[in-house]
């Protein structure tokens, strides 16, 4: 998924914690708002993004959290993202209903659909187009699930590009409630596929009227995005969209339930020690870096063979790629909070 905004803000994210809702990290549980964003097609699918924001710009290696839907596709053309470049990252794409076509410059044409994982290393740099429109929208007309992106780490962020998809994700039961694990392991089942830092990701659905204690690791950082239901996480009540992040140290998170059912996706990790600045569709550490990536982006579209040897080409997709934003006219550096 991509970032359609065409002004982008730069965005440093370090592991502290730097907005307003900061006060409450390492005591309880800190809540980050969501916010609005269009992501595009024909009336603009709307998605609320939760990462990054004032409150928090990084859960583990997570930088970039998107939730959607349930979106009715004939309503609203649903989603439809040309070719667009990515760096220094791995996209992660998991769906509640519908389904969505993955192109990317490695070859892959990939559908997903509820219960599957497709991920995408960008590496040095790679090209990708994301299509969730009527005609793929499968039997419920509908689109819903959740984009993130994870940061890859510096020893591993200029590789080759690659793409992993996971046809059925290992799933657990704790405490009646069921646990499956895209990324990373949790209650006893791992996931197959790859990451490059310490992390977890994975879908809880609960019953109505229970109580969990999720088994986590001490060392990471959580968070939980609620998808629907009324659930409180460690005694705090976390709203529908909104995230709610708690700190290292604890080995066990207990998620209580309301009256409805409840399902949340889980993100977490090592706090990511390395400061992250992220532009656009591009992850890198320096103004330079992304100025470059962003050159190479347009000189690719043109047909310069450099750029095209960084990002490839998808083929197969109906339209032309998606140029980048202008840049500002100031350095890219940390917003003023």
């Amino acid at each position: 998924m991509t970032n359609l905004d065409p002004a982008p803000r730069e965005q440093v994210c370090t592991s502290a914690p730097d907005g307003p809702a900061a006060a409450s990290a390492g005591r309880g549980v800190e809540l980050v708002e969501p916010r609005d964003v269009p992501l595009g097609g024909p009336r603009a699918m709307t998605v609320r993004r939760t990462l990054p924001s004032r409150a928090r710009s990084l859960v583990g290696p997570f930088c970039f959290a998107d939730h959607y839907g349930p979106d009715d596709v004939a309503a609203t053309g649903g989603m439809d993202v040309p070719p667009h470049p990515h760096t220094g990252l791995q996209t992660v794409t998991w769906l509640f209903e519908g389904q969505v076509l993955h192109r990317d410059a490695l070859g892959s044409e990939q559908t997903i659909v509820p219960g599957q994982l497709n991920l995408m290393t960008a590496g040095r740099g790679v090209c990708h187009s994301e299509e969730g429109t009527p005609a793929l929208a499968g039997a419920s007309g509908r689109l819903h699930g959740v984009q993130l992106w994870t940061a890859l780490p510096d020893a591993h962020r200029h590789g080759p590009r690659d793409f992993e998809h996971v046809a059925r994700v290992p799933a657990a039961e704790v405490d009646g409630t069921r646990v499956q694990v895209f990324l990373g392991s949790l209650a006893g089942a791992t996931s197959p596929a790859r990451g490059y830092s310490p992390l977890v990701a994975a879908q809880v659905d609960a019953p109505a009227g229970t109580t969990v204690r999720l088994p986590v690791d001490p060392a990471f950082e959580h968070a939980l995005l609620v998808d629907t239901g009324d659930v409180t996480l460690d005694g705090t009540a976390v709203p529908p969209a909104w995230l709610g992040y708690v700190a290292p140290g604890r080995d066990g998170l207990t998620l209580r339930t309301g009256d409805a059912p409840v399902r949340a996706v889980l993100i977490g990790g090592t706090p990511f020690d390395e400061q992250v600045l992220m532009w656009w569709n591009f992850v890198g550490r320096t103004h330079e870096e992304v100025v470059e990536a962003r050159a190479q982006w347009q000189a690719a579209l043109a047909g310069d063979p450099a750029g095209v040897e960084r990002f490839g080409v998808v083929r197969g997709y109906g339209g032309g790629a998606l140029p980048a934003p202008e840049l500002p006219h100031v350095r890219l550096r940390p917003r003023d909070r």
